[in-house]
């Protein structure tokens, strides 16, 4: 019987080891040790996180949040090292999406895929 722990820690290494996540990683500490493209990054991030928030709870973004988000958008799409960061991210979201899938699969085959997704 394969132990699935296993396989799961081998996956993680194998993201750890993969060239994808470390250029993720520089990608990250190379904007982290220099304040000014931290601070905007995480300006950025904390943005993002209360915009999502306000959706979970249903409540509407205003013209102004949309605003403010556009405008830290565009200052980050300028910034060269936050926008290789952001491309990286994107890059391990798509591998992580593409796993989630994989995993998924026996259970998918199970149970059917839900409806409107067929």
């Amino acid at each position: 019987m394969a132990n699935v722990y296993d396989a799961a820690y081998s996956l993680e290494k194998a993201i750890r080891d993969s060239d994808d996540f470390k250029r993720l990683k520089q990608l990250y500490d190379n904007v982290n040790n220099d304040a000014s493209s931290k601070r905007l990054f995480d300006r950025f991030r904390e943005t993002q996180f209360e915009l999502q928030q306000k959706q979970m709870m249903g409540e509407d973004i205003s013209e102004q949040d949309f605003q403010t988000a556009q405008q830290q958008f565009t200052l980050i799409g300028q910034h060269e090292g936050i926008a290789q960061l952001m491309q990286a991210e994107e890059r391990m979201s798509l591998i992580i999406s593409e796993l989630t899938k994989v995993i998924m699969k026996p259970l998918e085959e199970l149970y059917g895929a839900p409806e409107g997704l067929q």
